[in-house]
């Protein structure tokens, strides 16, 4: 059977216009769903058949309660609820329980004769509107949410916008006067005025007796506890991942401090054996310009280690801020190969490029986009071998330009090639030259991508070479953060 109100009503106006009405409470949507299930509680303890009239979010967690409900009682329950005539969102149910309101939430076909579906207009006040009302022989009771409209006047346009955040005014009584108010209200409304509101002739009893209410209060208090603890989880939950999240960062900070204590000690420890060695009185010439020799490498070494910390320690404080820019590859990488020629020369080996003039435009903050391509060209020169090759290209792929650094060089262990974007991360392998550096260029190079939203991957044999492929959006795409 379905119905539907002719009239409008709001239940809310309705008690508020009652002879010293109750004094509706600020409280949250959480407890009101722990007052409808401390209501649906006592009714099936107490095993009292009522009708119950209800408009609640139509969300699974509200709708079965009145199943749980209707499944315990049995047939001699009737329920009638109330929905929106529409397919969009009604708010009230919107605002308190997050979802659309749809007829398939109902917790039992409308066709049931124990269930009826009263529709209510798209314009109904009751859209801002959550209620159950209980009606027994031995006990009645009304709860009751409303979401108070908040008027703000929009300078563009006079419409009023609602705050969402604002909390539920919650009213609950047991007083008689007001729930037959409600009831008296709801059949003057009642479209066809001939449709059956069972019980026709009801008249609510005054008061429930005093046992009944203490029931009452003490399942309330159980559920609101519940809710409690449920708060006190979830808060102390949060609490445990910030903590797991803080003692975490806390142990990388420390291993980053003993990396770099490390990194710093090594070029003083041969610093301070060369010096050492050029006390001896026995030092014959080519012995002593050797050590001389070693203490030059190991002051530009740690100049090396300590410049290229200071400026991964300012790229990471500043990077969120750094602004991105418009760059054509066209106008940096020719520059920078060429720099790098005579030392590609001096090793005889074959550098070359290939960047087409009408590849557009990419994202990359500014000066980041010379820097990559320094730091990688470098590695690429100085881990190939004499009689090398290393070569570099760039090519339109999809909304990104890609850049290639393929070398002929010494390659990268397939066990280490997760670990060549960390923190002082230097290349080992059987081979006997020196390959000593900071080990921080590619942890920059992949902080610049990140922050433009590009990429890097590499792939390396073993004595045969390395590709390292960089992916930079273009200008026509959207710049985003792409974590690597």
């Amino acid at each position: 059977m379905n119905v539907s109100l002719a009239k409008d009503l709001s239940v809310y106006q309705v008690v508020m216009g009652v002879q010293v009405p109750p004094k509706p409470l600020s409280l949250s949507p959480a407890t009101l769903l722990s007052l409808v299930r401390a209501q649906i509680d006592l009714l099936i303890e107490q095993q009292i058949v009522a009708t119950l009239w209800a408009k609640l979010p139509p969300e699974k967690i509200w709708q079965s309660e009145l199943a749980r409900y209707q499944s315990s009682v049995g047939a001699s329950s009737l329920i009638y609820t109330c929905q929106i005539d529409e397919n969009g969102k009604a708010e009230a149910g919107e605002d308190e329980g997050g979802g659309e309101e749809n007829s398939s939430s109902s917790p039992s076909s409308s066709s049931s004769p124990h269930h009826v579906t009263v529709h209510l207009s798209p314009d109904s006040q009751l859209r801002r509107e959550n209620f159950l009302m209980v009606l027994a022989p031995q006990f009645c009771s009304l709860i009751l949410a409303h979401r108070p409209l908040k008027k703000r006047k929009n300078q563009a346009s006079a419409k009023v916008n609602t705050n969402k955040n604002q909390p539920l005014l919650i009213i609950t009584t047991v007083e008689g006067r007001i729930i037959q108010k409600v009831l008296d209200g709801i059949r003057q409304a009642i479209a066809p005025v001939s449709s059956l509101i069972v019980p026709a002739d009801f008249i609510c009893p005054t008061m429930p007796q005093a046992a009944t209410m203490a029931q009452l209060f003490a399942k309330q208090l159980l559920r609101q506890d519940e809710i409690n603890r449920q708060i006190i989880t979830a808060r102390t939950t949060k609490l445990q991942q910030v903590n797991q999240e803080l003692h975490n960062k806390e142990q990388l900070q420390d291993e980053y401090l003993k990396n770099l204590c490390q990194e710093l000690r090594i070029p003083l420890t041969h610093i301070k054996t060369a010096l050492s060695l050029l006390n001896s009185p026995n030092l014959k010439p080519p012995q002593r310009q050797r050590y001389l020799q070693m203490l030059n490498t190991q002051c530009d070494q740690q100049n090396s280690l300590i410049t290229g910390l200071l400026e991964l320690l300012q790229l990471e404080r500043n990077l969120e801020g750094l602004a991105l820019e418009s760059v054509r590859l066209s106008e940096i990488v020719p520059g920078v190969v060429s720099t790098y020629q005579p030392l590609a020369q001096e090793k005889g080996i074959m550098l070359a490029y290939t960047i087409p003039t009408e590849l557009p435009s990419i994202w990359c903050v500014s000066g980041g986009l010379r820097q990559i391509v320094i730091n990688l060209l470098h590695n690429s020169i100085k881990f190939t071998p004499n009689g090398g090759e290393v070569w570099v290209r760039a090519r339109l792929q999809g909304d990104y330009v890609q850049l290639e650094f393929r070398d002929t060089g010494i390659g990268i262990p397939e066990s280490e090639i997760s670990k060549i974007f960390d923190r002082f991360y230097r290349v080992r392998t059987g081979a006997t030259e020196d390959y000593a550096g900071a080990g921080l260029g590619l942890t920059i190079v992949q902080q610049l991508l990140v922050r433009c939203g590009g990429s890097i991957s590499v792939k390396s044999k073993l004595y045969e070479g390395s590709t390292f492929t960089v992916q930079l959006p273009t200008v026509a795409d959207t710049p985003r953060a792409i974590a690597i």
